[in-house]
Formats: C-alpha cells, structure tokens, sequence
C-alpha cells in the first residue's frame, strides 16, 4: 500500500512539474528565421502558427490546433503536393488493362466452350 502512495505521489508530482506556460519565440541564427505564436490553455487547446526560412529562400509557415482530437495541420504550404499526373498516359495505362483483361475473358471462355464441346462429345458416343 505504501509503495502503491509513493507511486501514485511521484506522478501526481511528474503532472504538476511540467510548464503550464505558452511560449512564444523568434529566433535570427544564420539568417534562419524562424517564429512561433500560439494563444491558448497549454495542456487543453491551444491554436498557433510557425514559420521559418529554408535556405533556399523559401518563406514556409503552418497554422495549427492543438486539443482533446490531437495536433492537427489546419493550413500550410510546406506540406508536399504530388504532381499532377499526365491524363493522356493515365488513360493509355488504363486502356492496355483493360484490353488485357479482354482478351484474358476471351480465352477463359473459349477454354471452357472447347471443355464443353468435349464433354458433349464424351456424351454422344
């Protein structure tokens, strides 16, 4: 039972240790900039957005939720877009399968009327 206290006293003591303050920052190291803002209750929903500057250049920023549903991306342009794909080679690909699986259906079934035509043979004599 005393083991059971002290445990359960050393994470009552873990929970109420950790910062309950939202921290905002701008940092220059290198020309790197990069910034933080957030407005909320830490440790229940907090909204907020950062940003910095890759060395290409590149300005990227991302604006997010924090709550009871997770952390969650709710804008940003430093998420990767896939490329538009080519429709003329999509459609060419998906014209070939299905040729393919013509002639595949066509030589099933002209296996099973030889197999048939077979069988009646078998019947007839």
């Amino acid at each position: 039972m005393k083991i059971t206290c002290l445990v359960l006293l050393g994470f009552f003591a873990l929970a109420t240790a950790r910062p309950s303050d939202i921290i905002n920052f701008e940092v220059d190291t290198d020309n790197l900039e990069h910034e933080h803002e957030q407005e909320g209750v830490a440790g229940r929903a907090v909204e907020g957005e950062y940003s910095w500057t890759a060395p290409n250049g590149e300005e990227y920023v991302v604006k997010y939720i924090a709550d009871h549903l997770g952390y969650r991306i709710v804008e940003s342009n430093a998420l990767p877009i896939a490329p538009e794909a080519d429709l003329a080679q999509t459609r060419a690909v998906e014209f070939e399968a299905e040729e393919d699986e013509e002639d595949e259906v066509a030589q099933f079934r002209a296996a099973e009327e030889d197999e048939d035509e077979d069988e009646d043979e078998e019947d007839d004599e």
